[in-house]
């Protein structure tokens, strides 16, 4: 094995524990998977440069040296990660103080969907599909028009209420 492929799988290593500890639910955690993630992608981007080469300086040969932008880049990669590792940690103290832990608490949405969808219910935008009549292209359901109700028909006559002049019922306004 050369060394760029021990250093590639070395990288994919770092970069697959790093993933790993993005899903966990504490912010200690978190912030070692990104701060893990983030050191593997810049190995890998700096085995991905190509060979080291000399300093590029002005008088030495082209073929020598070394392309100076993946370093430069590698290098702005490790400071937006000390700001990001920093930012987590504050994150992390801050809900330590307040709450005792530093877990990521569920989301009141999350929790909705997780029950709707272990009680098998569909959301209210959901359209069913149809097999003919008019289409709703954009969701590929049925295009569904309210009914008027009988008290709708007197109160603004037959033609309003079956929807013959384009009234509200066609266009969806009430």
């Amino acid at each position: 094995m050369t060394p760029s492929l021990v250093l590639a799988i070395a990288g994919g290593a770092l970069i697959a524990a790093g993933v790993y500890l993005l899903l966990e639910r504490s912010l200690m955690r978190i912030l070692l998977g990104v701060m893990l993630a983030g050191n593997g992608v810049n190995l890998l981007f700096l085995v991905a440069a190509g060979p080291a080469g000399l300093a590029p300086i002005v008088g030495e040969p082209r073929d020598e040296i070394a392309d100076p932008l993946p370093q430069a880049m590698v290098l702005t990669a490790i400071v937006i990660a000390l700001a990001t590792s920093a930012f987590l940690l504050a994150m992390s103290y801050r809900s330590f103080q307040l709450e005792g832990h530093d877990e990521v608490a569920d989301d009141v949405e999350d929790s909705i969907v997780r029950r709707r969808a272990q009680a098998d219910l569909s959301s209210e935008a959901h359209v069913e599909p149809s097999l003919g009549g008019d289409d709703d292209t954009e969701s590929g359901g049925r295009l569904v028009l309210d009914e008027p109700d009988e008290d709708d028909a007197t109160d603004r006559g037959d033609a309003a209420a079956e929807g013959a002049d384009g009234g509200p019922e066609r266009r969806g306004e009430r």
